[in-house]
């Protein structure tokens, strides 16, 4: 469960950075790690962070690259005019063996002009790069990295999520007893009326509500969903 908790964070920490909402479904975290779960402990995770499916992988570093640069306050005083070489080498290097060499041994070793140069991680600046559709969180034991890319029926399950999220906020803000069967009514927006149309017995089922149609009674309010504009209205039945 220790790790399950990690694992979560670390996949909320990618979704606060990709900016996407918990009620956004997305297809899949891959997690980095020597650990492997019981298929109830990965369903914690999928549930907690709305995903289709979490898969363990022994390396995601194909997922981030690494540029590195010199560290010119260590290496200017210690390396002098082999500078702008070392400079080059790191630049034009793979970034992601010298990233790996960090890791393992705690150094980056080159050969400029035939002299050893022992460069350690006081020496030399890190960027980092997300590959696109992926966003990448570490704690430096656990890797996860979250795919972001949403295909049109993910999008719609979270245009789903929203609008019954909504509507329940709604039967809250209107008083209605928890057990009261309601009518939902929208206002004129195409994408919003074709969602409706395709997720109505889900929706339904969800809020407790008897209709879904066009128009406006009851306690109305005006949304933002996904950056759609809408009225959306509740009627107790």
């Amino acid at each position: 469960m220790d790790f399950v908790l990690k694992a979560v964070v670390l996949g909320r920490a990618a979704r606060n950075t990709a900016n996407i909402k918990n009620r956004q479904p997305l297809s899949l975290m891959y997690i980095k790690s020597d650990i492997t779960l019981a298929a109830e402990y990965e369903s914690i995770i999928t549930e907690e962070l709305n995903l289709k499916a979490v898969e363990f992988k022994n390396d995601v570093e194909g997922f981030v690259s690494y540029k590195f640069k010199p560290q010119l306050k260590t290496l200017g005083p210690r390396c002098g005019k082999l500078l702008p070489k070392i400079n080059e080498m790191l630049q034009t290097g793979n970034g992601n063996e010298f990233m790996k060499s960090l890791k393992e041994t705690g150094e980056i070793n080159l050969i400029v002009d035939g002299n050893e140069v022992i460069l350690g991680n006081d020496d030399v600046i890190i960027e980092t790069a997300q590959a696109e559709g992926f966003v990448t969180e570490a704690d430096g034991v656990t890797t996860v990295v979250l795919c972001t890319s949403l295909t049109k029926e993910l999008i719609e399950e979270g245009f789903v999520r929203e609008l019954i999220s909504k509507i329940q906020t709604m039967r809250k803000e209107a008083g209605f007893d928890v057990l009261d069967r309601i009518k939902v009514y929208y206002g004129k927006n195409e994408v919003i009326e074709g969602i409706f149309t395709r997720n109505c017995d889900e929706i339904k089922k969800e809020v407790l509500s008897d209709s879904i149609e066009a128009g406006s009674a009851g306690y109305s309010k005006e949304w933002n969903i996904n950056g759609e504009n809408v009225m959306l209205s509740v009627e107790r039945n």
